[in-house]
């Protein structure tokens, strides 16, 4: 029994402690904003262009560090298997000048050195413009990153209107399974008490069956579009989930209207990512350019040397020091018109980059003339659409009470039901089609996630 409870004892204390270290249970319920805000922080695409960006940070350090004082140390032994001979007039020895050249033994058997060198940028033309360029440079790795973040607040937002689409439907699909559960219901009991046909009973079960059938399918699309939901949050597909915001009838009241087709080109992120990059084709051209320029550089070393016929002298014997400063100047005359072909390239470029910036303007005109039609008829359809829910109810009501008292036909309820079905599912694809023309004319414009 003691070990038993011991045994108790010991369990609760590792549970306790495996609850203590437990991650704080994360949240489960989101607005669009929510969800939008998290995928920002965990999507893998934003990720990987914030990779991107600290990349271009790295870049931008190396092209500093080639002004900064460069140091290397250098260590050497040579061991002269066979020492290299010189020759020598005789006359250096107190021959004739008609003798033989001597040959003389310069060097020693082993040698060795050690020492620095300090090599300093003074003047570069092209290392100065690349300085200019890094934060021309830095921005557009920026620019990348907001570029990603736009497309994911795309994603997320379109994907969080197709799950309140489908949950709304589904639930307008109940509401039609319980009021038809209903009058079936009610017309088996009328059939038993023997007032009206068994196949007034079998319509209304055929269209419920249809109506259950329906209802799986729409739950079927639900789950999927959380799971498509998820995937662009970058969320794992197996967390829950809770959409706060609720999409029904009553917004169809508070949806804006068009817009002009008026633009600013500055807020989309392609455009201004373009007027980067034509910088940075300017400054190209402008690094080029200096390169014709002289480029100055001044170095120092110091060092010790020795030599040696012994081995073990070479490390125990005196070394030598040296030193020596200098200055290089590099003038350039003529490179076989390699910068000049470079200057045509780059222009080129420069080019058509202003080109794919006339063509992205054209481009953003028509998607915002695109996206307020796009709107515009979105809505009317939705009014349409609202307006035929409105009429179809009143015909399924109209048409029960006429049921019920003996004055109209089973056929015309079913019907009724069918065309109020019919009318809910399109308004719904009609809300839908709101909600997304909007999200691409907010987009259009440069106004969604700020455009920045």
């Amino acid at each position: 029994m003691k070990r038993v409870s011991l045994l108790q004892i010991s369990l609760l204390l590792i549970l306790v402690g495996w609850l203590g270290i437990m991650p704080a249970r994360a949240q489960t319920s989101y607005t669009l904003q929510d969800a939008v805000d998290y995928a920002i922080k965990t999507n893998l695409n934003i990720k990987n262009s914030q990779l991107d960006a600290r990349s271009a940070e790295a870049r931008i350090g190396e092209i500093r560090a080639a002004g900064l004082p460069q140091v290397t140390a250098n260590f050497n032994f040579t061991d002269n298997l066979i020492v290299q001979r010189a020759f020598l007039p005789a006359v250096f020895t107190g021959g004739s000048p008609d003798d033989p050249p001597i040959a003389v033994q310069f060097g020693v058997n082993y040698a060795s050195n050690v020492g620095a060198t300090l090599n300093q940028l003074l003047f570069s033309g092209s290392y100065f413009v690349g300085l200019q360029a890094a934060a021309t440079y830095r921005q557009l790795a920026q620019k990348n990153v907001t570029q990603s973040k736009v497309n994911v607040a795309e994603a997320v937002t379109k994907a969080y209107y197709s799950a309140q689409v489908a949950v709304e439907r589904a639930k307008v699909l109940d509401l039609n399974i319980e009021r038809l559960d209903t009058l079936m219901r009610d017309t088996r009991a009328t059939f038993e008490a023997g007032f009206v046909e068994k196949i007034d009973v079998d319509r209304l079960e055929v269209q419920l069956n249809n109506l259950r059938t329906e209802r799986q399918n729409v739950q079927n699309l639900i789950e999927l579009s959380y799971a498509l939901l998820k995937f662009q949050m970058g969320m794992p597909l197996t967390d829950q989930i809770i959409l706060t915001d609720i999409v029904d009838e009553s917004d169809a009241n508070n949806l804006p209207a068009p817009i002009n087709n008026a633009v600013d080109y500055s807020k989309r992120i392609e455009y201004s990512i373009l007027d980067t990059q034509g910088e940075l084709a300017e400054l190209d051209i402008k690094r080029i350019r200096t390169g014709y320029l002289p480029t100055a550089s001044a170095f120092a070393t110091y060092g010790y040397n020795t030599g040696r016929n012994d081995f073990s002298d070479v490390f125990t014997q005196k070394w030598f020091n040296n030193s020596t400063i200098g200055l290089n100047i590099q003038i350039p005359i003529f490179d076989g018109l390699t910068k000049k072909y470079q200057l045509q390239q780059s222009q080129i470029t420069l080019d058509k980059l202003n080109q794919s910036r006339n063509l992205l303007s054209q481009s953003i005109d028509l998607q915002v003339q695109q996206a307020n039609i796009g709107l515009t008829n979105s809505l009317q359809t939705l009014a349409t659409q609202q307006r035929n829910v409105d009429l179809a109810q009143e015909v399924v009501r109209v048409s029960k009470i006429k049921y019920q008292e003996g004055v109209g036909s089973n056929i015309e309820v079913i019907n009724a039901e069918s065309s109020l079905k019919e009318a809910q599912t399109n308004y719904f694809a009609a809300l839908y089609d709101v909600l997304i023309a909007k999200v691409d004319l907010s987009k259009a414009r440069g106004e969604l996630y700020g455009g920045e």
